[in-house]
């Protein structure tokens, strides 16, 4: 993107909304509760012609440095100091109040462009606001509605005379284009036999971190990074969007998913906390890989057992992190109970990687690390269709179908239809009538023959065409 832009103002002025606005996706959580937005959230926004990259902020609220609302305040300044431009949004239809005057004088220190936006102007009664919008010394206001969509050219027209046409409009974008086949098949040299595709090491992988509130996601992220670039504190659900992060891992582009800690569902009841869960709830269906976050001096609570089950019915490569390590003293205990509870307690995802960490010391990442991208590869593995017909026949030789009604059901044929996550197709008689029982032993097979531990297995039977069926039907 050609520059940045910072989306500035006091507490429900519509910061998130013109960010939605402009990135043309819901992504930012909009609610008439004030300071619904507490970490700056990145996007790429279109604007007619122009294209930038924008940062929508916390309100401006003056506290303290170590309360929250001071360490919500310390990450607005950042994205200010950030940016290119700051677009500095006022509520012309509630007037201008002492924290906008705190924030134009703040704005003016900083020496950086800046356009000032008057928000809410399509309301009746606006007028006052829009003119008293002039005394706060940063130039004529752009009159806009952001929820409506009204003044967008005007507010174009002000961000290209604050930044200057030559850095508006650069004579060359770099665009980077990428054309990643997320199933691709494979032919053997006679063209007859699918094989089993390379991972691609390369592309970049999504990775979303879950969990309970307070099991420490976001300090595990900013420990990632190396820097206070999300929200954190001691107190429980602070982060309330799915905030996106990219970092590098060992040359691999990661891009990595904060988002709300998830409770149980009858203790949701506020309007914006069900927000919060169902943009976590988006970020899990999105990611390739989701990273569930126990805390280690409580873990394998009920709510943790129900996102685990979750994760795995959208079909997502699990790794479970228990976190808060360096809280734990007797560790080779602890591991040892952590380990049997997760194979009695998990039996759907057998097999599923856990890895111990602190994300306030630093300990275990490179080994998480390690476990994502293990856990992506079984997640991304095809098998030829001639291995698993092998295995298929093996299979039924130790442990025959059973029979129904007086005869014996029979497995014909095996395919894999689809990888992300595997799913595979047998042909078979009456596939109505196989037991459920049958069904685990083949998917345990398949764990334990092709090296698929802990990625969700998908099963699906068909009975194979009769060629007679439909001169039967002729006869009668």
């Amino acid at each position: 993107m050609s520059f940045t832009v910072a989306i500035v103002g006091r507490p429900n002025v519509g910061k998130s909304t013109l960010f939605n606005r402009l990135v043309g996706k819901k992504l930012a959580l909009v609610d008439d509760t004030p300071g619904v937005t507490r970490d700056r959230r990145p996007g790429d926004a279109k604007l007619i012609d122009l294209r930038f990259r924008i940062i929508d902020t916390a309100g401006l609220e003056q506290s303290a440095p170590d309360t929250l609302q001071g360490r919500m305040w310390a990450q607005t300044e950042a994205a200010i100091d950030e940016a290119d431009l700051s677009l500095f949004l006022v509520d012309a239809k509630g007037g201008l109040t002492p924290a906008d005057e705190t924030l134009a004088e703040m704005l003016r220190r900083r020496g950086k462009p800046v356009v000032l936006v008057a928000n809410k102007s399509e309301a009746r009664g606006s007028d006052g606001g829009f003119y008293d919008a002039f005394t706060l010394g940063l130039g004529e206001p752009c009159p806009i509605s952001a929820e409506h969509g009204q003044g967008m050219l005007d507010l174009r027209d002000a961000i290209v005379a604050a930044i200057g046409e030559e850095r508006a409009f650069p004579p060359e974008d770099d665009v980077a284009e990428t054309d990643i086949d997320l199933s691709p098949t494979f032919k053997d040299e006679d063209g007859e036999e699918e094989v089993e595709a390379a991972y691609d090491e390369t592309k970049p992988l999504r990775v979303a971190i879950v969990g309970r509130p307070n099991a420490g996601k976001s300090t595990l992220i900013n420990r990632f990074l190396g820097e206070d670039r999300l929200l954190t504190g001691p107190e429980a659900g602070i982060t309330r969007d799915s905030i996106s992060v990219e970092w590098d891992w060992r040359g691999r582009t990661i891009k990595m998913f904060d988002t709300a800690g998830m409770r149980r569902k009858a203790k949701v009841q506020e309007k914006l906390e069900k927000l919060s869960v169902a943009d976590a709830l988006r970020a899990i269906r999105f990611a390739e890989t989701v990273v569930i976050v126990f805390d280690a001096t409580i873990p394998f609570e009920k709510q943790d057992l129900q996102i685990v089950d979750l994760v795995l019915r959208e079909g997502r490569a699990a790794v479970l992190a228990f976190n808060k390590w360096d809280l734990v003293e007797d560790w080779q205990t602890v591991l040892a109970d952590l380990r049997e509870k997760t194979e009695r307690l998990l039996p759907q995802a057998r097999g599923i990687r856990a890895v111990p960490i602190s994300g306030h010391t630093g300990y275990g990442l490179d080994r998480l690390m390690q476990a994502i991208i293990e856990t992506d590869k079984t997640w991304n593995r095809r098998i030829s269709t001639a291995r698993l017909n092998r295995w298929l026949d093996s299979q039924q030789i130790q442990h025959p179908p059973p029979a129904v009604s007086g005869r014996r059901l029979k497995l014909k044929y095996m395919t894999q239809v689809k990888a992300r996550p595997p799913g595979f197709m047998i042909s078979c008689t009456r596939p109505d009538a196989l037991p459920e029982s049958y069904i685990r032993y083949l998917i345990n097979g398949l764990r334990n023959d092709f090296d698929l531990p802990g990625v969700p297995i998908r099963m699906h039977f068909r009975s194979g065409d009769n060629p007679y069926e439909s001169k039967a039907k002729k006869r009668r």
